[in-house]
């Protein structure tokens, strides 16, 4: 059988064939103006379905208007809804909004439920400096809050899912929203608003009028508020760290539901507020009358911070309001703003209870030294935030000076006492407890305490621990720029790393390296003058060992811990690490003098002992103890 081959005019057919369809398809193709009309028919049908969509909800949604005499209608709207079927037939009974704003603040509240749907502060922005996004803490549903409403004839309906009639009106300079949930002309259940001008805090008030026939008034209703945060700042998990519920119960007693990974739920008594808190901002419900009973609950929405993005917390509040003589008649507030310690306080409902300033004397060195003194340099003077946490650190390790003095000065008279120590030491090897009494008398002839370097290092520790609570809390830090960092609240990145490392992150920030530094040649500086000071005692850690391991362990816990704290706080470790280290030098070299400290030793050890103290008194007797203790049980033996 022949073989058939592809013959050169084969080849010239079927390219003739393939460039006929490339010019068919070409000459096909629809021009620049068919393509754009194409487009624009498209976007039109598209736009009436959306809008014959939406026009079928609304029909869905909102009950046709009657006038309350159409008896018809109001018998269908009964069998649902009871005696608020007269507010489901009433004009307003659809998907429409009111608007009330001031200078701060700008509220939107929906006639569907009656509570607020918008509210967006208007002086601040998210996540940092220009972003040109304002803190918005309501909007897309994200927030609730709801009466259940027991009637007399067995039902139970929902505040939210009924429609409220709006009344807005002027008195004096204040806005006053009436949203009324009506049963009839005169029988209502009211929330009212009123918002002053230049204010976060907004009158929010919850009354009934004639609902004796409506509502079963033998048990109290049932108000749930809950608020899925949103996130606001540069880091989530920052963020999130300080986001929780506090209240104020029982006249004058605080608390709060902190919740990180699994939900937290509490049930306090008599609240007199409850705070839905995020690191910066806050809405908080406070009530002249408190609350009886509550359930409180917290849920954290960050599990992981590089997926969940958008929220923070879930918070949920459960609260009974209950009747007096047959009626609601709750007086509340409503603050919606910046979690600001003078902003809140300023109110004196003991808003400011909750910023987390730390509990007992931490709490009292922030309040009364540090919230002053910072509030006075960064106001009252105008410095620039970074300039005063600069000066704030000078003042207060200047502050801070005798103290240091007084324990490195205790340091250098144990260094000199220790060729004797080490003499006893090696002079009652063999016996531990002779040797420890003989230190003491060597102590008290020389006149030196043991525990005097210590005492004023513990001084020093509450004051470390303050700052530790009070920068996170300084609203006045949250996006104010300084050198490199363009926010002192936030982490100052200056280097973003294309992967993360656990427990430390995906970026590097440049204040906790030098804060590091100065911890490390603090320690150096320091570590061989304690070493010298504080001889190995037998049968106790070797304490050299210690801080020599600690030289390198505490920069580098900086490095890891503070990568994702606020700038603000690395830049005060910083310059107080750098002021330590030279009041340090100009201690060591220019005011102690190690050869008048040795002669005033020498010279106190040629005088009569000094009576010891009750402490030493009480040591020399334990240490008495247990030794004749070891005796009586070496004599059994």
């Amino acid at each position: 059988m022949e073989e058939k081959k592809l013959d050169l005019n084969s080849i010239i057919g079927f390219v003739l064939i393939f460039g006929i369809l490339i010019w068919i398809m070409y000459q096909n193709q629809p021009s620049e103006k068919e393509i754009a009309a194409e487009k624009a028919k498209k976007e039109l049908v598209a736009k009436q379905e959306a809008q014959a969509k939406a026009d079928k909800a609304k029909t869905a949604v909102a009950p046709t208007a009657v006038t309350p005499g159409d008896t018809v209608q109001l018998a269908q709207l009964q069998k649902t809804l009871g005696g608020f079927a007269y507010s489901a037939a009433l004009p307003s009974a659809k998907e429409a909004f009111t608007t009330i704003e001031n200078e701060k603040i700008k509220l939107k509240i929906a006639n569907k439920g009656g509570f607020i749907v918008e509210a967006v502060l208007k002086e601040f922005e998210k996540f940092e400096k220009g972003s040109g996004e304002l803190v918005e803490l309501i909007k897309d549903n994200n927030s609730n809050l709801n009466l259940q409403l027991l009637t007399t004839d067995n039902r139970t309906l929902n505040s939210k899912d009924l429609y409220f009639e709006p009344t807005l009106e002027k008195v004096g300079a204040d806005q006053v929203l009436s949203m009324r949930l009506k049963a009839g002309a005169n029988e209502f259940l009211e929330y009212k608003y009123i918002l002053k001008p230049n204010d976060y805090l907004i009158g929010f008030d919850i009354r009934s009028q004639g609902l004796n026939r409506v509502l079963n008034s033998a048990k109290p209703i049932n108000l749930q508020w809950d608020l899925k945060t949103y996130r606001n700042e540069k880091s989530i998990s920052y963020e999130n760290r300080f986001a929780q519920i506090d209240y104020k119960y029982d006249e004058s007693k605080y608390n709060n539901v902190s919740s990180h990974g699994q939900g937290k739920e509490e049930t306090p008594e008599k609240l007199s507020y409850i705070a839905f808190k995020q690191h910066f901002f806050t809405t908080i419900l406070s009530t002249e009358k408190p609350f009886e009973t509550s359930k409180l609950q917290s849920d954290d929405l960050v599990k992981d911070e590089k997926i969940d993005t958008v929220f923070t917390k879930q918070f949920r509040a459960s609260v009974p309001l209950a009747f007096t003589n047959g009626e609601i008649d709750y007086k509340m507030n409503l603050y919606m703003g910046p979690a600001d310690y003078k902003t809140l306080k300023a109110y004196d409902k003991n808003f400011e209870r909750i910023i987390p300033l730390g509990w007992g004397i931490f709490g009292w060195i922030n309040k009364l030294i540090f919230i002053p003194l910072f509030g006075f340099l960064s106001s009252t003077i105008g410095l620039s935030l970074g300039i005063a946490i600069i000066i704030f650190t000078i003042i207060i390790k200047l502050a801070m000076s005798p103290i240091t003095y007084k324990s490195f000065l205790s340091q250098a008279k144990m260094k000199v006492l220790r060729p004797d120590i080490a003499e006893l030491g090696e002079k009652f090897k063999k016996d531990p407890m002779k040797k420890q009494q003989e230190t003491m008398k060597l102590y008290n002839k020389a006149g030196v305490n043991p525990m005097a370097g210590c005492i004023p290092a513990l001084i020093q520790l509450p004051f470390m621990y303050a700052s530790f609570q009070f920068f996170p809390a300084a609203f006045e830090l949250r996006q104010k720029g300084f050198l490199w960092a363009d926010d002192l609240s936030s982490f100052d990145s200056v280097v973003k790393l294309p992967f993360h490392i656990p427990l430390y992150g995906d970026h590097i920030s440049l204040f906790p390296i030098l804060a590091a530094i100065a911890i490390f040649f603090y320690m150096k500086m320091t570590s061989g003058d304690q070493q010298m000071a504080a001889p190995q005692q037998e049968g106790m850690p070797d304490m050299a060992k210690m801080m020599k391991i600690m030289i390198y362990v505490s920069p580098l816990m900086m490095l890891i811990f503070f990568n994702s704290y606020g700038a603000g706080l690395s830049l005060y470790n910083f310059i107080s690490n750098l002021i330590t280290i030279g009041i340090m030098f100009v201690i060591k070299n220019y005011i102690v003098d190690s050869d008048k400290i040795h002669a005033q030793i020498q010279e106190n050890k040629q005088r009569e002992p000094k009576k010891p103290s009750k402490f030493q008194q009480r040591l020399q007797e334990v240490m008495e103890q247990q030794e004749a203790a070891k005796k009586n049980q070496n004599k059994k033996k």
